[in-house]
């Protein structure tokens, strides 16, 4: 029986020294045996407001060097820049003495009554109804376990599964839900992960191993109203063994609340 974990509890840090935060990154949060790269930076972030003057990240790149073990972890954070409206810090995942994860953050306070200015350049948030989508097993079509996937609830519309009978459609997008355990609600730190959670849309394209992060961007947009998130994850060019990725979160209002591009690796015949 699967013993579900709140986001907010592995994903917390706790400060050791001015600067300085010890993390334990959790077994059951990971991808083939690694943890997944949106949990690390949402430990990042949590780190950074705990620092940082603002009480929100709005924007974050991370670097990942290599895939930290689980168990402790420790966390440094140097403020770059304190300012009025927004603040900018720099965070960096250490363990056994070596960097595992860098990361440049942004921090500011989102406001909960703004609202766009224009939007007419974000893609169709169309997905099928919560309920109707496939929830994504522990176990990708490829044989990689997938624990996290026992933790938060990824579902897809079933219009994207031809992947997961051997037909992927060819377009490179995933389209679908996700909910945190117990139904926890989305603040701008666990964002951060919401931009990572979905399979790889290269899925879409043609079965392949896990697709590990070098880099992400991501920006927190506005604060999440309570209930799952509809994702688009969409793949934009695989060439020389990498993939970028965009990723679009929108919450129960419809309202765009996160964004992201990444580059990944990936081996695909």
């Amino acid at each position: 029986m699967t013993v579900l974990t709140s986001f907010a509890g592995v994903s917390a840090v706790q400060r050791t020294a001015p600067g300085c935060y010890r993390a334990e990154i959790d077994p059951a949060w990971s991808i083939g045996g690694k943890p997944n790269g949106g949990y690390l930076l949402a430990m990042l972030g949590r780190a950074a407001v705990d620092i940082g003057p603002h009480p929100h990240v709005i924007g974050a790149s991370a670097h990942y060097l290599r895939p930290p073990e689980f168990g402790p972890a420790d966390i440094e954070v140097e403020v770059l820049r304190g300012g009025r409206s927004a603040s900018q810090l720099r965070a960096r995942l250490d363990q056994q003495g070596a960097t595992c994860v860098e990361a440049l953050i942004t921090t500011a306070e989102l406001d909960p009554e703004s609202t766009p200015f224009w939007d007419a350049g974000l893609p169709s948030s169309d997905v099928a109804p919560f309920d109707d989508c496939v929830r994504v097993p522990g176990t990708t079509p490829t044989g990689i376990s997938g624990t996290i996937f026992e933790q938060a609830d990824v579902r897809l519309d079933p219009a994207c599964l031809g992947f997961a009978a051997g037909a992927p459609r060819g377009l490179g997008e995933l389209r679908g839900w996700l909910a945190l355990p117990h139904s926890e609600t989305f603040d701008p730190q666990s964002l951060l992960y919401a931009v990572d959670a979905f399979p790889p849309p290269t899925f879409d394209v043609q079965p392949t191993g896990w697709v590990p992060t070098l880099e992400l961007s991501a920006f927190v947009r506005a604060l999440p109203a309570p209930g799952p998130v509809r994702v688009l994850h969409r793949a934009q060019l695989v060439e020389a063994q990498r993939v970028d990725e965009s990723c679009y979160v929108w919450d129960a209002r419809g309202r765009l609340v996160a964004q992201s591009t990444q580059l990944a690796a990936i081996k695909l015949g």
